[in-house]
């Protein structure tokens, strides 16, 4: 928190702030202003929802130092920047950003928001560096409606692939080093953000869909046409990194693209070697390198989906009941934050004890429990709690009058 504390210029916001973030690490059941104002001691969720919603700091800049911070502790020159987005599914439609539209949270599409991440990802731990929020044509097209929001004037529409291109240009301008970028198909079927990266001079591996065409040294094929003609000796068994359950084993091969530009470009396909269902990734690098090695950067995407599993269960990262672009983004940075604490302390405890006796190591779900349990678990008598009791009630009771008298205006309007 002392790395953040210049960000604020009045002192309750910085305290405040600290308590926020250590209730985003408790092990509430739900993390929101209310739940967590009440886990804090405060009397009532004012203050929270002051700090997200009024009070004057600047969540672009505490994102920096997130970024610096993730980057100076797990630093490590084989990490990989990985994109990738995420939706939270919402009711109504006052909510920034909120549509109808695909959602792999839920599967399906839904009436959700959906915000583009960045993660640096490394042998050493994995933390997200950045975050964009995707802000469909439906609000870009009203002005008022994005106003209203909190959006910066200057708000325009941009593709989840060119919102990936600005983090990671701003993570390149910020004087950081990542040598290769991957994603999944949404971002591997950009040619924009192919050449964004190459002209930059940054390798990528970015899957693509069976359905994409390139072109080798015979003529343009369907991906899925070239995997057909892959000989048996053409493909090798590697491990793309280690998951819960051991090493992750795939066949894979590899083709060379035509290309006349500069660097080498080339089809990685991935086979399962229970089901035989296979993977397409384009990649690009400014010299030669070994298939291990576009294997590892393939591999480096699936800690995206760790980071939104741990982001949003140790640390709230979807639990925000906020409307404003500029609460969800402090929201959403604290957030990052927090996460972030528990990724360092996770890598600095495995450089301690590599190999306990009996145990495995310390994963970021132990940290974070007995970081609560040992060092900040709160006690409060029962009146703090009755108080709380009082004041969720009073508010509700507001809340249902005015409900009441709404649907009555409406009524009387009706007739």
């Amino acid at each position: 928190m002392a790395r953040i504390a210049g960000r604020f210029t009045r002192i309750e916001p910085r305290r405040r702030a600290g308590r926020l973030v250590l209730g985003m690490l408790s092990d509430l059941p739900r993390k929101n202003c209310w739940t967590i104002a009440e886990w804090a001691g405060e009397s009532t969720p004012d203050g929270m929802q002051h700090l997200l919603g009024r009070a004057q700091w600047d969540a672009d800049q505490v994102r920096d130092d997130v970024r610096d911070y993730a980057v100076e502790h797990l630093h490590d020159d084989r990490a990989v920047l990985v994109v990738d987005e995420t939706g939270d599914v919402k009711k109504g439609t006052g909510t920034v950003g909120v549509q109808r539209q695909y959602t792999g949270t839920a599967g399906r599409i839904e009436n959700s928001q959906v915000a583009v991440y960045l993660i640096y990802a490394g042998p050493r731990g994995h933390a997200a560096v950045d975050r964009e929020l995707y802000v469909p044509r439906s609000w870009t097209g009203q002005p008022d409606r994005c106003r209203a929001a909190g959006l910066p004037e200057q708000t325009a529409f941009a593709t989840k692939p060119e919102l990936a291109a600005r983090m990671v240009a701003r993570f390149l301008d910020a004087g950081h080093r990542a040598a290769w970028v991957a994603g999944d198909e949404v971002y591997g079927g950009n040619p924009t953000l192919r050449t964004v990266l190459e002209e930059r001079g940054t390798g990528y591996v970015l899957a693509v869909a069976c359905s994409h065409e390139v072109t080798t040294g015979a003529g343009k094929f369907r991906v899925d046409r070239l995997a057909a003609k892959v000989p048996k000796r053409g493909w090798q068994k590697l491990s793309a990194g280690v998951g819960a359950k051991g090493h992750r084993f795939y066949d894979w091969a590899v083709i060379d693209l035509a290309d006349p530009r500069p660097g080498s470009r080339q089809l990685l396909i991935r086979r399962n070697r229970s089901t035989g269902e296979l993977a397409y990734y384009r990649s690009y690098s400014p010299a030669p390198v070994p298939l291990i090695t576009l294997v590892r950067v393939a591999g480096s995407r699936w800690r995206v989906e760790e980071f939104f599993q741990a982001g949003k269960g140790l640390a709230g990262l979807d639990e925000h009941q906020v409307r404003r672009y500029p609460s969800w983004s402090r929201w959403v940075t604290l957030a990052m934050l927090a996460h972030a604490f528990l990724a360092v302390v996770r890598a600095d405890e495995h450089d301690r004890h590599p190999e306990p006796d009996a145990l495995i190591p310390l994963t970021c779900n132990e940290i974070q429990r007995l970081f609560i349990t040992l060092v900040v678990q709160p006690v409060y008598d029962a009146v703090h709690r009755l108080d709380w009791s009082d004041w969720r009630r009073r508010h509700q009771a507001r809340s249902r009058t005015s409900h009441y008298r709404r649907q009555a205006h409406q009524s009387v309007e009706a007739q």
